[in-house]
């Protein structure tokens, strides 16, 4: 791959060296290295594992379809695929909340096996210490958690965080400060009460 196009990814995201070519070997290669990531950012954000395991099928579904679409461009694939995260966990609570799509899902839903809800349990077992966070992040706007969830707990690097987010780097290096600094003072008032 020596020119970057719509839906090609860089063998140096993946961190591995390309042994085939391709748009399937491309979204082979973005899938093993981001399936734990993208696992551990539902993880955190819900107990059950079938919905983990769901909201990362979702995931990588809608990458699947929207392959094509993929401009490097306009942010690493790293960041584009976070950003389908987040759109997926919207979704997902935007239905959850109104009940209208519980019956359909149920009705496609394959159970997981046993060994497939132990990984899952400890893979949220593993999430913990982060969703004991989650007290201190409901008390920040929406847009500096999402900068905290992003950057501190999914790992991203501010400018992929930025392109998931659709904010210029800057602006995410400001509201990553802002809000570093309110869950220390935070901390500091749970710590002195």
């Amino acid at each position: 791959m020596t020119e970057k196009t719509a839906g090609t990814l860089p063998a140096a995201e993946t961190g591995e060296r390309p042994a085939r070519t391709g748009p399937v070997a491309e979204f082979e290669r973005l899938y093993r290295a981001n399936v734990d990531a993208v696992t551990a950012y539902f993880a955190r954000r819900t107990v059950d594992p079938q919905v983990v395991a769901d909201l990362t099928a979702d995931t990588f579904v809608a990458v699947i379809t929207g392959f094509a679409s993929f401009d490097p461009r306009k942010g690493t694939a790293r960041a584009w695929l976070f950003g389908i995260a987040g759109h997926v966990y919207a979704a997902h609570c935007a239905a959850h909340s109104h009940q209208r799509l519980k019956l359909e899902r149920l009705g496609g839903r394959r159970d997981l096996d046993p060994d497939q809800v132990d990984e899952l349990l400890e893979r949220i077992d593993a999430e913990r210490a982060a969703r004991g966070l989650l007290p201190a992040l409901a008390r920040l706007p929406e847009q500096d958690r999402a900068v905290i969830d992003l950057v501190d707990i999914a790992g991203l690097q501010p400018k992929e965080a930025a392109a998931a987010l659709g904010l210029t780097p800057g602006t995410v290096r400001m509201r990553l400060m802002r809000a570093r600094a309110r869950l220390r003072k935070f901390h500091h008032e749970t710590d002195q009460g």
